[in-house]
């Protein structure tokens, strides 16, 4: 019979019975090593076994977040979803201050939209708007130009006329290729009922009278001798011009904005363009 002080001692050491019952100890480590990782392919087939739950309970929470997140972005399926469909946690500044720029220009053009169909507010004035319209359209302008430069009898006249004529063929191009690259729809409340109108024209961006308006009005201002009441017509005319334009509902505020701006610096490059009848002449010549 063993004495209690061994057997007390065993018990300190760890050891415990073997579990056959004769008598002997086996000492086992305290400091067990951890099981060594199941492979999911035995995972798969165990399913609801006691032993799986308890490892997916001891999973690293951070492996099972950084599972999900993955699972997420793509798709579930293994397959990356397109860059649209994700979610942008931290959009940049830029974007969120271009959108916040649009949607007060979409609120703003809509309220300003006053003259927009004859059931508005101020569809009374509707018919002189489009009066207004009309003297800043292009048709008008080009062949009211070319009129006067047949009809011109003095060099300086034909020079600024040729000028004219072709600061206005400029801007139509100019126009037409930045609509045709920009392409922004006209605002919902327009009706298209516009004066002599082509394919570039269901687009918005820019307004094609608000630089013809600007472009005009600084060429007439700079090269024609004016007495004070007509330059203050002219100013008064170009802005009205492009007001019209927001209060018939063709365009946003902001494609007058940015047309009276491009009508403005478009003239400088009249100017870096400018024909003489001396260089039209040579020109010519040189052509035959």
């Amino acid at each position: 019979m063993p004495s209690p002080k061994a057997r007390s001692g065993s018990g300190r050491s760890g050891s415990v019975p073997c579990p056959g019952g004769n008598g002997r100890y086996e000492f086992i480590s305290l400091n067990r090593t951890p099981p060594s990782p199941v492979p999911p392919q035995l995972l798969q087939r165990q399913g609801s076994d006691p032993t799986t739950a308890r490892l997916r309970a001891s999973e690293s929470p951070v492996r099972r977040r950084g599972s999900g997140s993955s699972n997420s972005s793509t798709g579930g399926g293994g397959q990356q979803l397109p860059e649209e469909d994700c979610m942008r946690l931290n959009p940049s500044f830029f974007g969120i201050a271009l959108s916040s720029l649009l949607a007060i220009d979409l609120w703003l053009s809509k309220r300003l939209g006053v003259c927009a169909c004859e059931d508005s507010s101020w569809g009374s004035v509707r018919p002189l708007m489009k009066l207004i319209e009309v003297s800043g359209h292009g048709i008008p302008w080009l062949a009211g130009a070319a009129y006067c430069l047949y009809k011109s009898d003095s060099p300086a006249g034909q020079e600024v006329m040729l000028n004219l004529l072709m600061a206005l063929v400029l801007d139509v191009v100019l126009v037409g290729v930045l609509k045709a690259v920009v392409r922004r729809r006209r605002p919902a409340h327009n009706r298209m009922d516009m004066f002599a109108t082509f394919s570039m024209d269901s687009y918005s961006f820019p307004s094609g009278h608000a630089t013809r308006a600007a472009m005009c009005a600084r060429f007439l201002l700079t090269h024609l001798v004016l007495a004070a009441p007509l330059r203050v017509l002219v100013l008064l005319w170009a802005t009205i011009v492009g007001f019209s334009r927001v209060l018939l509902g063709r365009h946003n505020v902001t494609d007058v904005a940015f047309g009276f701006f491009m009508g403005y610096w478009q003239y400088n490059l009249v100017e870096m363009l400018w024909l003489s009848p001396v260089m039209l002449q040579s020109a010519i010549g040189q052509l035959h």
